[in-house]
């Protein structure tokens, strides 16, 4: 990997197409503990399959066993290669998909979601939204509300990941420029200057939003599809 690159993996929780004793056998403890507390049967196999296909292209990617690779995590909860500090990566997963970014020498975070209609939209908006999005939310029509809503909503979940911070920050204080949805107007200012950190659409199926954020300009972003490892 060049370091002005970002590889994008975009892949389908297939479950039942994947040998899950195989997939259990590549994580580590901390995985392994996390997904016994999932109570729920399907949802347990889709954290399973998810971890070991993202230990699978980590392992391409640094020439590794999968099993083999140390992944940590900060106070705050955010993952990283314990042996590879340069390489950062990022997962989100929503419904039937889930994109993995890796680079180097940069923070980044990613997220994908699935497009539901949501009873609470406009709680939502009103608690996550800063002044002028909320203002444009508004305008829009039943439709374009709910796809708008998608649009910001997975920007500032990348953004507040590549921080590393979670939704806690605050979404409010990610705000947008609305009329160019690839840049921030303004982060909270223990986060820096807006103008560091770059907004990338990622394409994603349908009834999806996706994005990408960085901390790196000019990046050669490259979107991939998975078919299981295995």
């Amino acid at each position: 990997m060049s370091n002005n690159n970002v590889q994008l993996w975009q892949g389908r929780v297939l479950t039942e197409e994947s040998p899950y004793d195989d997939n259990w056998r590549l994580l580590d403890d901390a995985e392994k503990n996390r997904a016994m507390r999932i109570q729920h049967e399907t949802k347990h196999k889709e954290y399973v399959h998810i971890h070991a296909q993202v230990r699978c292209l980590l392992a391409k990617l640094l020439n590794q066993n999968p099993e083999a690779i140390i992944i940590n995590r900060s106070p705050q909860g955010k993952p990283y290669l314990a042996e590879y500090t340069h390489i950062s990566f990022n997962l989100s997963h929503s419904h039937e998909y889930y994109l993995l970014a890796i680079s180097e020498n940069c923070n980044l975070g990613v997220d994908i979601e699935f497009c539901k209609l949501k009873h609470n939209i406009s709680g939502l908006v009103d608690k996550c939204f800063a002044a002028n999005e909320r203002d444009y939310w508004y305008l829009l029509s039943e439709y374009e509300q709910h796809r708008f809503f998608y649009e910001c909503w997975t920007r500032k979940e990348a953004f507040v990941k590549a921080i590393g911070r979670g939704i806690a920050l605050g979404l409010d204080q990610v705000i947008l420029d609305i009329d160019n949805m690839e840049s921030l107007l303004s982060i909270p200012k223990q986060c820096g200057y807006a103008s560091d950190w770059f907004v990338h659409t990622v394409k994603a199926p349908n009834y999806y939003c996706a994005a990408l954020v960085l901390d790196k300009p000019s990046a050669d972003i490259r979107l991939s599809y998975v078919c299981n490892v295995f």
